[in-house]
């Protein structure tokens, strides 16, 4: 393969590592909101408001900005009843038709996601909940998880490529 599409493939797996690594971190945030809240109420009698719609975005941000890395390291569900019985080269070319789709569909979402990324940021667009926090924050990190996942699937596309030619990139 060329090596600037080699230096593409090789970028996109770093930052997607690093991102990934990232969201790994954001579970341990998550849980210590949860145990604040739950040590509030029990233990203060103070139970805050912002505790679970919190956590629900960052759970977003956690599937988000993690959906590249899953797919990276082959994570996610495959159906699984005829692919086996490829070969590798068969695999692959199967992979790189799938993965087309993919990209349709990611190119699509990433789109709808940038426009309303944009609307929340423009019209300062808030929860309709008591504690009435801003979105742009979690719809930024839906555009970005999504542009890496985007990103991470072309590069999956040009390894398929590569592998159907013979010439895999590692």
């Amino acid at each position: 393969m060329p090596q600037p599409i080699v230096f593409f493939v090789t970028w996109v797996d770093r930052i997607n590592r690093l991102a990934g690594r990232f969201a790994m971190a954001i579970f341990f945030v998550m849980a210590a909101i949860m145990l604040w809240s739950t040590v509030s109420r029990a233990v203060f009698g103070a139970p805050v408001n912002w505790a679970l719609e919190m956590t629900q975005f960052l759970l977003s941000a956690y599937y988000l900005l993690g959906g590249a890395y899953a797919f990276q390291h082959g994570s996610h569900v495959r159906m699984d009843l005829f692919y086996s019985r490829f070969s590798r080269r068969g695999q692959s070319v199967l992979d790189a038709i799938t993965l087309l789709a993919v990209i349709f569909f990611l190119v699509v979402l990433l789109w709808g996601g940038i426009s309303s990324t944009q609307y929340a940021i423009q019209y300062g667009q808030k929860n309709y909940t008591a504690w009435s926090p801003m979105l742009w924050p979690v719809k930024v990190a839906m555009s970005l998880g999504i542009f890496l996942m985007l990103l991470q699937v072309i590069a999956q596309l040009f390894r398929d490529i590569a592998q159907a030619m013979g010439r895999p990139i590692s």
